[in-house]
């Protein structure tokens, strides 16, 4: 798959012959016989192309790193623990890319995160004012939802409440 995604283009078998005979022997048949394997797991698409195949990645290998973390996530009995574990053994760089990431993916939004004003009432309620609230609807005193840091991993919104 490293192969695969290096060229990020449906490639041959050939063509991965080659590349990996740079750095050992192997044989044609052995790589013929991955991507094949590869296929039938649907790692990679292959389109006919004279009497070879072209082979191509169904996913990213960052798509690929995502739900392995996800799977093994999932088994944890403590998903909490294991985050904080899974912290813990961060390098400073990840760390970063982890800051940068949770800035950047879109976190669904849950009743929890809503503002007061946006909860939804009952449709009694709905378009009446609670006492107090006059003119307030909308407002920005309310404070933003804690963001998810690497130093604190209990502010994320998760497993509490589930």
């Amino acid at each position: 798959m490293t192969r695969v995604w290096k060229w990020n283009r449906p490639v041959t078998v050939r063509e991965v012959l080659e590349d990996l005979q740079k750095e050992r022997s192997i044989a044609y048949t052995t790589v013929m016989t991955v991507l094949d394997n590869l296929h039938q797991k649907g790692w990679v698409r292959r389109q006919a192309e004279g009497r070879a195949y072209r082979y191509e990645a169904v996913s990213t290998r960052a798509a690929y790193a995502a739900a392995l973390m996800n799977e093994a996530w999932s088994r944890s009995d403590n998903a909490a623990a294991a985050l904080v574990a899974f912290f813990g053994m961060m390098s400073e760089e990840q760390r970063q890319a982890l800051t940068d990431a949770v800035r950047v993916a879109p976190l669904p939004e849950t009743t929890e995160q809503r503002r007061p004003a946006e909860q939804p009432g009952t449709p009694e309620q709905q378009g009446t004012e609670q006492p107090g609230t006059a003119g307030q609807a909308g407002s920005s005193e309310q404070p933003p939802p804690a963001e998810p840091s690497v130093e604190n991993p209990a502010s994320a919104e998760g497993p509490r409440g589930r």
